[in-house]
């Protein structure tokens, strides 16, 4: 028994220092780009297929819809989140 509680949180663990890589990654990856004056997206399985946030360095975050247009993505503006809103996606997503 005490065999299996161990293994379970070292699992646990390994998963929480998995997260936390992914983490810094994504945080570094975000930095890099607004520090290069280019916008962030960040994808949501919670928003309906086609749909994604787009966070600028200005720190608004834009709910955009992305479509095929031939070779190319294009997007158009759905909404531009309000300020609580868009802390609640950063805040959901380990971005503040």
């Amino acid at each position: 028994m005490a065999q299996k509680k161990v293994n379970a949180n070292s699992a646990y663990i390994k998963g929480v220092l998995k997260d936390e890589r992914y983490l810094i990654t994504v945080k570094n990856l975000r930095s890099r780009n607004f520090s290069r004056n280019l916008p962030f997206l960040i994808l949501s399985e919670k928003l309906p297929d086609g749909q994604v946030y787009r966070e600028y360095p200005d720190g608004r975050i834009e709910l955009q819809e992305v479509f095929a247009n031939g070779p190319k993505f294009e997007s158009k503006l759905i909404q531009v989140l309000n300020a609580p809103d868009a802390d609640l996606v950063r805040e959901e997503y380990g971005l503040l």
